[in-house]
């Protein structure tokens, strides 16, 4: 049994917890009254306006002039993150994160000790509330996809539970956008084909959907029937480390993209030192708004999980991939792979020549800032590039 936890209005909810006299009232994070910077989140009473993430500020302060807006603490998000993952480790050690406000987690072989699948989300769902003040909606069904889709249907404070011998009862009126991949353009081709349900898209010849969008269009058919085989798998036992963000809006503005890399190369340089962890490839993947995906990697001589290297990499792969002129990007990952783990070798007597002064100082930057980070949180270091977007675009997904 596969449960989906999904922080509801996460950003913004953090910030009404803290500042209790902001409840009821329209509010973003990030962006800004002069029309700078795009929204990062939006909290319920913004979203009866029309405003959400990704969505430039200035419109945003059009649907709603008297809309509130609030900076971004990507670090304090990520200290209140981390206490969130400490509940979900006392029901099962299988936690899969996805970013800092959703994860999956097989709770299959824990039912014994705490009780069905919709029994255990209830109890995590209370622990949430009680120890953070914030509210988590989940989904509860046989498996990841099943369990994404289930997550998001009521928000906000949602638990739906897929019933296993329903399953296509349960996906047959949905609209075939709430698919993972379905995107703008993909959705305006299935309609032109008369699809518009799950249901629909179940009774398309595979063929033809192999046709219109490849090896794409054949997982698409799969999902369709509820059919997904992927397993939960936690952070110390992956072959690779990611991290992808889905924009709700094509981003084409090339700083923007690249402070994003800086984002995601962050995001998997610090799991990797969590995990005492190096790679050697580094890889970045890039879909286009017209849903062409492609992949571009770079294999180091040395494995590492300093930031800066891989996100030095990561933003040469970027400027090499990306024409000059593109209709956007709807999805941008960083990810690493080849792992070596630490471990103990004899050091020769020029050791202090092995690493370069440079290095050691990288090294030692990133163990000050994981200390900084840890105790006050993301959002209590950050660098200035990063600054640029703080959008908060569904999906952010952490890869395995």
């Amino acid at each position: 049994m596969i449960l989906h936890v999904d922080m509801d209005a996460y950003y913004a909810s953090v910030e009404e917890r803290d500042r209790p006299e902001l409840v009821g009232l329209p509010l973003i994070v990030g962006g800004s009254r002069t029309g700078r910077g795009v929204v990062a989140a939006a909290n319920y009473v913004a979203r009866k306006y029309g405003i959400r993430s990704a969505m430039p500020a200035a419109k945003a302060f059009r649907l709603c002039p008297q809309l509130i807006s609030v900076s971004p603490r990507m670090q304090h998000y990520s200290t209140i993150s981390q206490q969130i993952r400490e509940i979900f480790f006392r029901f099962t050690p299988l936690v899969e994160p996805l970013s800092l406000d959703e994860a999956f987690l097989d709770v299959t072989g824990c039912q014994a000790l705490f009780g069905t699948g919709p029994e255990i989300a209830r109890k995590i769902k209370s622990a949430i509330f009680d120890e953070t003040g914030l509210i988590a909606s989940v989904g509860v069904a046989p498996n990841k996809f099943l369990a994404k889709i289930a997550s998001d249907l009521q928000k906000p404070d949602g638990l739906v539970i897929v019933d296993p011998n329903r399953i296509e009862d349960f996906l047959n009126p949905l609209p075939v956008g709430r698919m993972w991949g379905v995107g703008k353009v993909t959705g305006t081709i299935l309609d032109s084909m008369g699809v518009e349900t799950i249901g629909d898209l179940r009774r398309v010849d595979p063929e033809i959907l192999n046709q219109c969008f490849g090896s794409q269009g054949i997982h698409f058919h799969k999902l369709s029937q509820g059919i997904d085989n992927r397993k939960v798998i936690p952070d110390r036992e992956a072959k690779s480390i990611s991290h992808e963000r889905t924009f709700e809006t094509d981003i084409t503005d090339r700083q923007a993209l690249r402070a994003w890399t800086l984002e995601l190369s962050d995001l998997v340089a610090r799991r990797l030192r969590q995990h005492s962890l190096k790679g050697r490839t580094i890889q970045l993947k890039i879909r286009f708004s017209d849903f062409r995906t492609i992949t571009r990697s770079y294999s180091l001589p040395e494995a590492t999980n300093a930031t800066d290297v891989i996100w030095k990499i990561a933003a040469e792969l970027l400027d090499a991939a990306i024409p000059e002129q593109h209709s956007g990007i709807r999805l941008l990952g960083v990810g690493v792979h080849q792992f070596e783990r630490k471990k103990k070798v004899q050091l020769s007597l020029f050791a202090c020549d092995a690493v370069s002064d440079s290095d050691k100082k990288q090294q030692r930057l990133d163990s000050v800032a994981d200390e900084i980070k840890d105790k006050f949180g993301l959002a209590s270091l950050s660098r200035g590039s990063g600054i640029r977007h703080h959008q908060d675009q569904k999906k952010d997904v952490a890869g395995d």
